[in-house]
């Protein structure tokens, strides 16, 4: 029987690298926590190939006992990666020694397949007027009927029903029409359960070796008890830094005096009292409107008494909407319930004042006021149910915040009276970062201030960019301040036209952005949000990183004061334990931009003088690649000069690659691993990579711009930032009308300002 070494071993040739000793640690401590029940959290650093470190013994765990293993990630970057890279060779690579190919499939939610029973009009259309009919194409002669007839010949022809691979794509409001909800779904008791698509997906996913998902879903699946995922007894969480904010996300619940008209006008004619709703959101709207934005730290009694009264409502509108004995479910009455359901539940909630509950109101300047309610912690949540009955491995480069796991482990539950055994582990990285890097303070510059950045910082900024001859990716703390300085450098940088150019996030796709900064050296690319991580650009084309600012939480963002409250009242440094914590992290993810391979070189440089002289100084240090530090201005100038002068062209750089069901196709960028279609003549069980890849949409229209899943990432990251309409148009660079469309098809809302702010 092969043994790890022998299959990591494989699975590395198959890719095409070579062990590193942090990969091969990982890898066996994985082994080892899966086979004692004990939880591990590991920090990786860039350049150890984590992925195949827990893929490889997960695999072999997974073979062993017959059930599937779930890997959890934040992104859809990490998702892709895993489906498109790693798995299909990590598979052919192991099959020899396994005696059959390793097989893994996608678990998604409902509303990426069609609903066989929505397409043959057991659901209410989404739109006052139907357009699932051919004879509504002419009447409404526009693209949106067209969109929907096409859907409705694609799902006479697809076996999986999975929009991925409707080629080209259509817009959200299209899908819409032929797709539910996970509550809306009829489950059980809908007409057509046994040809379901998601149904089907799922049981196949039963017979798999490696689940890909996502934190939010595997999330889900834990709290709400859907039994979405198959029975497993290993999970890992990647990008586990993420883990919290995705979790609080998940279940953030909110309550819009739209959403209680929507829920009326759904209850429409099936219930007597619907109207009562309409009432309730009237009143509702005329309190909220008079209550100022932020924390709510006690009820007002208008907005108790207002959402008593929409409790009360459709706690009635729920009695009229239930099912009568012996009568079929109705689609139209069960979308109904779920909107009042949510309503019901909603205002409970937020009425029953739960001791951990924070309560703020938004301003949103399309949907009006907002009444939000989260989490204060998540940690006890996330102890019961995450790490019951499975072992858990949460990896990450940035888990050791100020050189200890203790921060991230106790926003979890991994600290405290009663928490389960856990084990930390730092394999370090490849990398020799005393030698590769240099860590740069500019502590001469005066500290941040609320009105910009100073003239002083643009002359850090241009000095920094000459020297090292464009190659420079600036890291934000806000996308006002990002815009102010690529304005700025473009006009300094004049006398450099032709040879240098500034990029800005929000110009075009951050992918596209990307792309074009790795493969032109005399390039800078200015942003935020999504550019402080995931950004991956190895090779000379990024020599240099700016940091304009600790990125400290915003003083008014409701769940950080409340943490930061709560731990002070208990003795404790609400500062350190919330906004420190935050900003470390933020920190150890932007500086991780710079050294992406052995022979990268550069330098990193904070034009924030707190770095060196503020008190939490040393924890942010240590939360740090550990860099060669210095404050020596023309050290570091003369430095930059060297690397331009003696750089290497930049690597190669791919297009992106077309997607199959669960992979990329043969032949394109990332598809060199073939994704088999059919079932190995070894193994009586159902591969869940078949059928065979087709192309799969990358686009979604709204507004009539065409939206990529990139984009949709962007849009998503700017949202958990906080970020408002404006602040997303900006981002983006498109008109507001455009994101508000987008942002209602995804069932996202804009924020209130960026969470990335003065302190």
């Amino acid at each position: 029987m092969a043994t790890l070494d022998d299959l990591l071993h494989a699975a590395v040739s198959g890719v095409g690298g070579s062990e590193r000793p942090g990969q091969v640690t990982m890898a066996k401590a994985v082994a080892h926590a899966v086979d004692t029940g004990e939880h591990l959290l590991v920090q990786a650093g860039t350049g150890t190939g984590k992925s195949l470190a827990y893929l490889v013994p997960a695999v072999q765990h997974a073979m062993d006992v017959g059930k599937p293993a779930v890997v959890a990630t934040a992104t859809l970057a990490l998702q892709a990666q895993i489906v498109d890279r790693d798995m299909p060779r990590v598979a052919d690579s192991l099959h020899p020694l396994l005696g059959r190919r390793p097989t893994y499939a996608i678990v998604k939610g409902r509303r990426n397949y069609v609903c066989l029973h929505k397409l043959e009009g057991g659901f209410p259309d989404d739109d006052a007027d139907s357009l699932l009919s051919v004879g509504d194409v002419d009447q409404q002669a526009g693209w949106l009927g067209k969109e929907i007839v096409r859907l409705r010949e694609w799902a006479g022809e697809t076996e999986s029903g999975d929009r991925d691979e409707l080629v080209p794509g259509v817009s959200e409001r299209a899908w819409r029409q032929v797709s539910v909800s996970a509550h809306e779904c009829m489950g059980s008791k809908c007409p057509m359960v046994t040809e379901c698509f998601v149904e089907r997906s799922r049981e196949a996913a039963k017979e798999v070796d490696v689940i890909v998902t996502n934190h939010s879903f595997m999330a889900i699946d834990a709290f709400e008890g859907r039994q979405m995922l198959p029975e497993h007894d290993v999970l890992v969480v990647d990008e586990a830094h993420e883990l919290v904010d995705r979790v609080t996300a998940t279940i953030t619940d909110e309550i819009t005096p739209s959403m209680a008209r929507t829920a009326a006008k759904r209850a429409g004619k099936q219930a007597d009292s619907s109207e009562t709703i309409d009432d309730a959101a009237t009143f509702l709207e005329s309190v909220l409107d008079e209550i100022p934005e932020g924390r709510l730290t006690g009820m007002p009694d208008n907005l108790g008494l207002a959402l008593a009264r929409l409790r009360d409502t459709t706690r009635q509108v729920q009695s009229e909407l239930k099912p009568q004995p012996g009568t079929e479910i109705d689609g139209a009455r069960q979308v109904a319930r779920v909107a009042v359901d949510e309503l019901n539940e909603n205002a409970s909630r937020i009425l029953e004042d739960r001791e951990l509950d924070v309560v703020w109101v938004n301003k949103d300047p399309r949907r009006g006021s907002v009444l939000r309610v989260a989490p204060m912690s998540v940690a006890m949540l996330v102890r019961d149910k995450i790490f019951e009955d499975r072992t858990v491995v949460l990896t990450s480069a940035t888990l050791e915040l100020g050189g200890t796991f203790d921060a991230v482990a106790g926003t979890i539950g991994l600290r405290g009276e009663g928490s389960p055994k856990w084990t930390g582990l730092d394999v370090g990285s490849p990398f020799d970062y005393p030698q590769q890097g240099i860590a740069y303070v500019a502590k001469h510059l005066p500290p941040p201030g609320r009105d910009g950045a100073s003239p002083e910082s643009m002359d850090e900024i241009e000095a920094l960019v000459r020297a090292a001859g464009g190659r420079t990716l600036g890291l934000f703390s806000s996308m006002r301040a990002a815009r102010a300085a690529t304005d700025e450098m473009r006009e300094r940088l004049k006398d450099l036209d032709g040879e240098l150019s500034v990029l800005c996030q929000g110009e075009d796709q951050i992918s596209t952005l990307v792309r074009q900064f790795a493969r032109d050296p005399r390039t800078c690319l200015f942003g935020t949000l999504s550019l402080w991580q995931g950004v991956d650009v190895p090779g000379s084309s990024c020599q240099l990183v700016i940091i304009d600012r600790i990125p400290f939480p915003r003083p008014d963002d409701p769940l950080a004061s409340a943490r930061s409250q709560a731990i002070a009242q208990m003795g404790g440094n609400g500062f350190m334990a919330v906004s420190a914590t935050h900003a470390a992290l933020r920190l150890a993810q932007g500086a991780g931009r710079l050294i992406r391979r052995g022979d990268d070189r550069g330098v990193v440089a904070f034009l924030d003088s707190r770095m060196m002289s503020a008190r939490y100084a040393g924890f942010l240090q240590r939360s740090l690649p550990p860099f060669w530090p210095t404050s020596d201005r023309n050290l570091v100038l003369n430095a930059l000069q060297r690397l331009d002068q003696t750089a290497p062209p930049p690597l190669d750089v791919a297009d992106p690659a077309l997607r199959g069901l669960t992979g990329a196709i043969k032949g394109t960028a990332m598809g060199d691993a073939e994704v088999k279609g059919a079932v190995d003549a070894t193994d009586t069980r159902p591969v869940a990579t078949a059928p065979a890849p087709a192309p799969s949409a990358r686009t979604a229209v709204t507004q009539g711009h065409a939206w990529s899943e990139q984009e949709d990432e962007e849009l998503r990251d700017g949202v958990e930032l906080g970020l408002d309409l404006e602040e997303l148009s900006e981002s983006l660079e498109l008109p507001k009308d455009v994101i508000a469309a987008r942002l209602e098809g995804l069932g996202l809302e804009a924020g209130t300002g960026s969470t990335l702010s003065f302190d």
